[in-house]
């Protein structure tokens, strides 16, 4: 089979691997679309990995299951979650799923940017989604990032009426646009840097959008909130500048949520004083679990997230290379996806 060997962010190549073979609890998964995530373009992140097959927001279609499978047959449409918790542990008991070792230990192999996957048995049975006729591959490659994002909000514990500052206008941007107004905020702010995204964050329901290369964010949102600021900030963009701008337009008791993470070497000063007084809550929130993927899912199958219209190129398999490219060079790019036929 085909497969997107990462061996860089400039380095791709398509290369020949075996289909995974399967065993008794497990299934084969025939690839047919899978979305391109912001991690995969943080080559600090991937580079001491590769080289490797990426892609964690896959979808596809059962071709073959093993003896002992139950809930799913040959043909079955699936979106297939890459990391699950093992539920026992003193992480899983306190609901903090993605810290549990074993949260990183299953993956699908050898990754969704290939022909086809193997689907382990703890994801198989904890998280992987069989797809509504009313769906397309392509919207549920968004199962995944729409899944982030509502784990997020719900960590900062997003009430109705809140006032909400998204910082970058990317796809998971315009999510938690989406999603503050779905959990009924009051005002939801925006902001970036690119003409093309914040025009996407008007229509995705923002009501103030700030080009922070002529106005103050900081501003902007405290004079729509009687000097207050926002009530809560997720910083979308893996910028220092952007952690600086969303801590100057949280409230005092606010909530600033970590959602974007910078290189290993880039520090963000923070005064403990001005912190303790202010009051300020810092909440990182990484990936989601089988709660949110099946949340996410439901709000897409309902119609309340249009997803469809964040995809806005698509590659073949045999062009993951130039969608890569894309993704991290375009300026009006949202969602790229990658398919196979």
């Amino acid at each position: 089979m085909k497969v997107a060997m990462y061996y860089s962010q400039r380095d791709i190549r398509i290369e020949e691997m075996q289909a995974p073979q399967i065993g008794e609890d497990e299934v084969l998964v025939k690839m047919k679309t899978c979305g391109i995530c912001g991690s995969d373009l943080m080559d600090w992140y991937l580079k001491t990995r590769a080289p490797l097959v990426l892609g964690h927001e896959p979808a596809g279609t059962i071709v073959e299951k093993g003896a002992d499978v139950q809930g799913f047959e040959v043909g079955d449409r699936v979106f297939v979650h890459h990391h699950v918790a093992c539920q026992e542990c003193d992480h899983c008991m306190r609901g903090d799923y993605t810290l549990c070792s074993q949260f990183h230990e299953t993956n699908i192999k050898p990754g969704g940017f290939a022909q086809y996957f193997k689907v382990p048995t703890p994801n198989l049975r904890l998280d992987t989604l069989k797809i509504p006729k009313t769906l397309s591959f392509e919207e549920a490659t968004l199962i995944e990032p729409v899944g982030c994002c509502l784990r997020a909000l719900r960590k900062c514990n997003i009430q109705k009426n809140s006032n909400v500052a998204v910082i970058g206008a990317g796809t998971t941007g315009l999510i938690h646009i989406a999603l503050a107004k779905i959990h009924g905020a009051s005002m939801v702010f925006s902001s970036d840097l690119i003409d093309y995204r914040l025009d996407a964050a008007r229509r995705y329901g923002a009501d103030v959008v700030v080009d922070v290369r002529k106005e103050n964010l900081a501003e902007v949102i405290k004079s729509n909130t009687d000097g207050k600021g926002a009530d809560i900030v997720m910083v979308t963009a893996p910028s220092l500048k952007a952690y600086e701008d969303g801590l100057k337009a949280c409230r005092k008791g606010g909530t600033l949520c970590v959602f974007a993470p910078t290189g290993p070497s880039e520090l963000l000063q923070i005064s403990p004083k001005e912190l303790f007084f202010s009051e300020i809550h810092i909440i990182p929130s990484y990936s989601t679990s089988h709660l949110e993927t099946k949340a996410a899912l439901e709000l897409i199958e309902l119609g309340k997230l249009d997803v469809k219209a964040l995809i806005t190129h698509r590659f073949k398999l045999e062009e993951t290379a130039k969608a890569f490219e894309t993704a991290h060079e375009c300026k009006e790019s949202l969602k790229v996806v990658v398919f196979d036929e």
